[in-house]
């Protein structure tokens, strides 16, 4: 699956939020700092930029996708 040119940081915060259990610890910055506790603890540093960068959006998507025990395709679909 492509991933999408124009997504920006918030967005990929609220579709973690939404969609998978993460909920906003702090900011740092620039980075929002995700955190999530099921189905172990897990935390994640999402940079606050418009739109975030391929590699960066790729190494997050597989990160969420590994914590969650699901595909990085699964995490994808639902930004």
């Amino acid at each position: 699956m492509k991933l999408p040119r124009d997504v920006s940081g918030r967005d990929l915060v609220k579709a973690l939020s939404r969609d998978w259990g993460y909920r906003q610890v702090h900011q740092v910055g620039s980075h929002i700092i995700l955190q999530t506790d099921t189905p172990q603890s897990h935390r994640i540093s999402i940079p606050d930029h418009s739109p975030v960068k391929i590699g960066t959006l790729n190494a997050i998507l597989r990160a969420v996708a590994t914590a969650k025990g699901v595909r990085r395709e699964d995490v994808l679909r639902s930004i």
